[in-house]
């Protein structure tokens, strides 16, 4: 059987050019300090970027690459890296664009989006319909961000990023309503992405200045945080055409993790009044998707629990963490899924949770 593969969430590594132009139009913000000066990798408003020290400590950026990767800078090299796996079509999402909402001044941040979105939807269209651009939005000023919803629909990115939570506000936070309110207008699915190091909240890694022990516990704790925020807090209910994906925590935790809230909702519901219903019918209804580590032994038994519709294949193409090149067939040949699952994970979710061709 011949399985059509769309990667959920790979990431494009912001190139030469993008990276020159930003620089000559804000010296003052960005800069790429020499080799010796302490600093690998970005330092913007005078913060590194990644963090790879203290609370949160991010990723070394000489280390943040797989060396499997053939060029992850240029699109033919990562359509050559996807030939090599047989997927058909990645969504990109950035590395570095992951940060714009951390960015202190308001103007630069709304100049770096704009950007962003115009450079990655040039990136993907020399591939012919098979590489997909995330658009970043700079949530630091709503406003500006939800005027830009309908240029980043208008260049073909196919979903917009926001991180797990933006300084002292929760994604459940009154001020975001109308970001959320355009996204769903608009078309637009919202992904859920964090990234130590960055200058995001990494809630509860914070507490570890070691890299490995922030990895390990920043993504799912990210992603129980956003989800209780949107649930919860009434933004899914509120917006009931709005998706979301919560991606890079594999999706072992899902099961156990709805389960509770159900039962946060069945005992104490009238402590969240903007939460109308249990939890798992958000799910059920199509407004959450969540992403899979290819290997995870928790993916037949949340196909069991939540549905197999709402899983999707996801590569981390080409972080360190990735398998590549070897993040398809550990899906495509287990043995505790169906044919139709595997179909519906490895590419038929992602190409309805993004529209792509149209998809619903």
């Amino acid at each position: 059987m011949t399985l059509e593969v769309v990667d959920g969430d790979a990431h494009v590594v912001e190139g030469s050019e993008f990276i020159i132009q930003l620089m000559e139009a804000f010296p003052d913000k960005l800069s790429f300090p020499p080799a010796g000066d302490g600093v690998r990798g970005a330092l913007i408003e005078g913060r590194p970027y990644p963090n790879s020290s203290g609370p949160g400590a991010g990723v070394d950026a000489a280390t943040s690459l797989t060396r499997e990767a053939s060029n992850p800078f240029e699109p033919q090299g990562v359509l050559a890296d996807a030939d090599r796996e047989g997927i058909g079509a990645m969504v990109l999402y950035p590395s570095l664009g992951i940060a714009t909402t951390s960015f202190r001044d308001r103007v630069f941040a709304r100049e770096f989006a704009r950007r962003y979105n115009r450079w990655v939807s040039r990136y993907c269209a020399v591939a012919a319909g098979r590489l997909h651009g995330v658009g970043v939005v700079p949530l630091q000023d709503v406003d500006a961000a939800v005027a830009m919803l309908p240029e980043i629909k208008g260049l073909g990115l196919v979903a917009v990023t926001v991180p797990p939570a933006l300084g002292d506000r929760n994604l459940d936070h009154p001020s975001l309503d109308p970001f959320f309110a355009g996204a769903a207008a608009a078309g637009l699915p919202v992904s859920v992405h964090g990234a130590p190091g960055m200058h995001v909240p990494t809630p509860g890694a914070d507490r570890f200045d070691n890299y490995v022990q922030v990895h390990c516990v920043s993504f799912p704790f990210d992603q129980m945080v956003a989800l209780t925020a949107l649930v919860f807090g009434g933004v899914l209910e509120r917006h009931p055409r709005l998706r979301v994906a919560f991606l890079e925590a594999g999706v072992g935790w899902v099961p156990y993790f709805v389960e509770r809230m159900d039962e946060h909702f069945e005992k104490r519901g009238s402590q969240v009044p903007g939460c109308k219903r249990p939890p798992s019918e958000y799910v059920a209804r199509g407004q959450c998707y969540f992403s899979c580590e290819p290997e995870e032994q928790g993916i037949a038994m949340a196909c069991a629990s939540i549905g197999g519709e709402w899983i999707m294949y996801a590569s981390d193409y080409p972080h360190w963490d990735s398998d590549f090149p070897n993040t398809v067939a550990p899906i495509r040949e287990r043995s505790d899924l169906s044919a139709e699952a595997k179909a519906k994970i490895l590419g038929g979710n992602a190409r309805r949770f993004y529209g792509l061709n149209g998809a619903r």
